[in-house]
């Protein structure tokens, strides 16, 4: 049998650090970014094995791999809770530049960017959260709010309150959005019946409901896209 090599006994150019030096970060597969977070593996695994069997734990996903607890990631041989903080920090880090990018200026430009807007707030995707975004007649963002959070099915949302808020803050439209825990974001019958109550409300008011977003796992649905208001 032949002994398994460290990565330090690699070729220069499958060491991670080294292929980043040469060839820049966007060489590096997923496996490679965190096998340099870790630092090393096991004793029978290179940091870059071990980190494939982590990927491989959440289908390959980040956002999966994103909502992996401390202690789930302490599950694989060779992650201690060094490692483990390592890992999570990065993500969010990850998270949070993905935010800023979006705010970059306030103006709600299309669907995507308020989708990016809401997903950097909805820190427990095991529960489903509410969210108005008021803007105002330039289309300015005022405020984004949760406005409401439930179990695993759904959030209740009060037009009375958001339609409150607006007014208060001087908002003349709203985008409304909630996630699916389910990773689905295919609209259900209530989620139409419940936007088309929001549309109905907001023309008596003379505030217009630009879109409904329903966030899932790496994909949203946007009523406005597919010609639902």
């Amino acid at each position: 049998m032949n002994e398994k090599k460290s990565i330090k006994e690699w070729a220069a150019d499958d060491r991670p650090r080294e292929k980043m030096m040469d060839k820049g970060k966007a060489s590096l597969s997923n496996a490679e970014l965190i096998a340099i977070l870790i630092g090393s593996g096991n004793a029978e695994q290179s940091a870059v094995e071990l980190a494939r069997d982590i990927l491989d734990r959440v289908g390959n996903n980040l956002i999966n791999l994103s909502n992996l607890s401390l202690k789930e990631l302490m599950e694989h041989k060779g992650i201690g809770e060094a490692k483990a903080i390592s890992i999570m920090a990065a993500l969010e880090l990850g998270k949070r530049r993905r935010a800023a990018e979006a705010a970059t200026d306030n103006i709600l430009r299309d669907s995507k960017n308020a989708y990016e807007r809401i997903l950097d707030k909805l820190d427990d995707t095991q529960q489903e959260h509410f969210f108005a975004i008021y803007i105002n007649q330039s289309r300015n963002i005022l405020k984004i709010e949760c406005v409401s959070y439930g179990g695993l099915t759904n959030a209740i949302a009060d037009p009375k309150v958001i339609f409150r808020n607006a007014i208060n803050i001087g908002a003349t439209s709203i985008l409304l959005s909630h996630n699916h825990p389910s990773g689905n974001p295919k609209p259900s019958e209530e989620d139409r019946q419940l936007t088309k109550k929001f549309v109905a409300a907001g023309k008596l008011l003379d505030i217009s409901v630009v879109d409904h977003i329903i966030i899932g796992k790496e994909r949203y649905y946007s009523f406005l896209d597919n010609g639902e208001i």
